[in-house]
Parts: C-alpha cells; sequence; structure tokens
C-alpha cells in the first residue's frame, strides 16, 4: 500500500486530537460522549486517557515515515482503536449519537487501512 506513510499521517493527526482530553477533561467527555463526571480522580484519569492516545498519535505520525516501524505501530495502534471500540459499543447505542459514533466510524476505517497494511507485509515477508 504505497499511501501508508499519507493515511498514518492523517490518522496520527486526528488520533492527537485528543490532547483535548489531557487539557480539558470535562469538554473532552462532554463533546465526545454527551456526559461529564466530577471529581479528581476522573481528572487524573481522563487526562491520562487523553495522553496515551495522543502517544498512541505521535506514534503514528513517527512511522509514518519509518517504514521499519510500522508494523508494531500499526498493530498497537490498530489494537488500541479496537479496544476503544469495542468498550463503546459494548454500550450499545448510548454514545453513538454523540463523537464517540464519529470516532467509531473512522477508527474502523483505520483498523481496517491498518490491517490491509499488516496483511500486505506479512505475505510479502512469506513471499521472500
Amino acid at each position: 500500500m504505497t499511501k501508508m506513510k499519507w493515511i498514518m499521517l492523517v490518522s496520527g493527526l486526528l488520533t492527537c486530537s485528543m490532547i483535548m482530553a489531557a487539557i480539558d477533561p470535562q469538554s473532552a467527555l462532554q463533546s465526545t460522549f454527551g456526559e461529564t463526571m466530577s471529581g479528581p480522580l476522573v481528572e487524573v484519569v481522563v487526562r491520562n486517557w487523553g495522553a496515551l492516545i495522543t502517544l498512541i498519535g505521535i506514534l503514528l505520525l513517527y512511522g509514518a515515515w519509518n517504514v521499519a516501524q510500522r508494523p508494531l505501530i500499526l498493530l498497537i495502534a490498530g489494537s488500541s482503536k479496537l479496544v476503544f471500540i469495542g468498550l463503546v459499543l459494548a454500550q450499545g447505542s448510548r454514545y453513538l449519537s454523540q463523537q464517540a459514533g464519529i470516532a467509531i466510524a473512522i477508527d474502523s476505517v483505520m483498523v481496517i487501512l491498518f490491517g490491509i497494511y499488516l496483511l500486505g507485509v506479512r505475505q510479502n515477508k512469506i513471499v521472500n
């Protein structure tokens, strides 16, 4: 997949947008899930969540230029996105009308593209 660099750049930038959760946890919760929570623990957990997602985005940006690292980065990023998708879908349709629904759609496309790339890399290694 020759367009993988650009796919990873766009995916990385979109994923890095979750830095918002590390900066303003309450706004991130409201915009993503349509709900807020309170208490100091929420501040810690949501800020950490935002920071970890942003780190995944940074990895995707790094992997756009470092082909040798792409398979591991795509495996980690794709796995993280699958966990998020699964956790949100486990709530039924509760959050699908919020930005979380949009995130699930975009993350699903990313996971599919990452999977196609990884299968291509794997098949190419088997052939060689």
